[in-house]
């Protein structure tokens, strides 16, 4: 009976311990719905633009500090305001394809207070010669 106690016990801490680390995970966790993506081909001169949705899903409110581009031909709409834990929100991303041709890929890098500090979303495209003159 003495040893049914003991094990009770060893499974008592096992389990506060468990519960006491999960809890002292503190931070913010950025977790977009997707990362990328990809219009296909568009004619030169087109505009396209997509909404990333992500979740803060850590214990801490997130804060975006910043929203960098690779070039002009690419715009950002990002929340200024701390998204609390469990809370979701959006990055609307705007690609101009105007002057570009081939295969374009428009990173777009969002620096914030996260456990990965630095995350990457993408918008893809093909741009071929727009024919409507």
């Amino acid at each position: 009976m003495k040893k049914v106690g003991i094990l009770f016990t060893l499974l008592a801490l096992v389990f506060a311990f468990n519960a006491s680390a999960q809890e002292s995970l503190p931070g913010a966790t950025i977790i977009f719905k997707e990362k990328a993506i990809d219009f296909g081909t568009i004619s030169q001169g087109e505009k396209v633009s997509h909404t990333f949705e992500f979740k803060n899903s850590g214990s801490t409110p997130l804060i975006i500090s910043n929203v960098a581009v690779t070039c002009g031909c690419t715009a950002t709409n990002w929340p200024k305001d701390p998204i609390a834990p469990g809370n979701s929100s959006k990055i609307t991303v705007s690609f101009d394809s105007t002057n570009k041709m081939g295969t374009q890929n428009s990173v777009v890098r969002i620096y914030s207070n996260a456990s990965e500090p630095i995350e990457k979303v993408s918008l893809i495209s093909n741009v071929v010669p727009n024919t409507t003159h």
